[in-house]
């Protein structure tokens, strides 16, 4: 098995990518700006993501890197371009640069933002054209990765979702993405109120959805198959946001009569342009990968597990 070093993994994604990877045998050392604390449960180290040598000697005996940290926030990154910037390109640039000195493998997250929204299940070859800043520093952080790496792979995912891996509460409220938003439908269903499923042209309403656990999965398959290129890593259904809490509702045996549909807040609203329609298609990427990707209802069932069971359940 691999010796991988994971960043990002205090967050959602990071944490659940982590977290599957060490129950698949790969020995994981989680990447940290800080001490994450005395609960965390893998393998942590605190590295100086701003210093190349810091990067160097975390990644020194690795095999590879899951890069996965970012500056998640949206309005952040809006009101200091540079911060936004460096976030993205600039800390891709010196893991890309500290990996291509230790010999390390670049597993690089990226997202389906980086389509226009205009078409729809956009193949791994198609050009990507992003209508806000977010998707215009995710196609950099890739070009960084495609064109700067000595071994490597982008992985874009979109849709994402799953239980937060280190904390009590995570990403499980709805924003004109596509993720998070199913566990907050069942939360408030659950708890006897209804819930609304925002329906909007001005927000990303088609996808193909993913759990978290089934990106750890995947890319521990590109990993282990030192894969390179565009992939990408999403469900074989494409859906709607309406469809997809209707899916939602069969699978955790909820009443669809508590979900209404409707305009997005205006509180809620992103200061850029969303894209529309932001489905993959990854059928090569499951063809390279040695497996196939998996339907909504199929999703929802491991998702539903995963609830349950507060452990991660990738399909792969």
């Amino acid at each position: 098995m691999a010796r991988i070093a994971v960043t990002g993994a205090t967050g959602f994604v990071g944490g659940t990518v982590a977290a599957v990877l060490a129950d698949k045998g790969h020995e994981v050392t989680c990447l940290v700006r800080r001490d994450p604390g005395p609960d965390f449960p893998w393998p942590w180290q605190v590295v100086d993501s701003s210093d190349v040598g810091d990067l160097e000697s975390a990644l020194d005996g690795k095999d590879a890197v899951a890069h996965l940290a970012i500056l998640n926030d949206f309005a952040l990154m809006y009101a200091d371009r540079r911060a936004g910037w460096d976030g993205y390109v600039g800390l891709t640039e010196r893991v890309v640069a500290a990996a291509n000195v230790t010999g390390a493998q670049v597993a690089f997250i990226s997202s389906d933002w980086v389509f226009d929204g205009v078409g729809h299940l956009y193949p791994e070859d198609f050009p990507p054209n992003p209508v806000n800043y977010y998707g215009v520093l995710k196609v950099a952080s890739e070009l960084v990765v495609l064109h700067q790496a000595d071994r490597g792979f982008v992985a874009r995912v979109g849709g994402v979702q799953g239980l937060h891996q280190t904390k009590a509460h995570g990403p499980r409220l709805q924003d004109c993405g596509f993720g998070f938003f199913v566990l907050a439908l069942v939360d408030s269903v659950r708890a006897g109120r209804r819930f609304t499923v925002w329906e909007d042209p001005h927000i990303n309403n088609v996808a193909t959805p993913i759990v978290a656990p089934e990106i750890g999965a995947l890319l521990g398959r590109g990993i282990d198959r030192g894969v390179d290129g565009i992939l990408h890593f999403a469900g074989a259904t494409s859906v709607t946001r309406r469809e997809l809490a209707m899916a939602t509702c069969e699978a955790f045996d909820l009443d669809p009569g508590m979900v209404d549909f409707g305009p997005v807040p205006d509180e809620a609203r992103l200061p850029a342009p969303v894209p529309f329609d932001t489905s993959m298609d990854g059928s090569r990427t499951m063809a390279l990968l040695g497996t196939v990707a998996h339907p909504i209802e199929a999703q929802l069932r491991a998702l539903a597990a995963e609830v349950e069971t507060g452990r991660p359940v990738p399909l792969s």
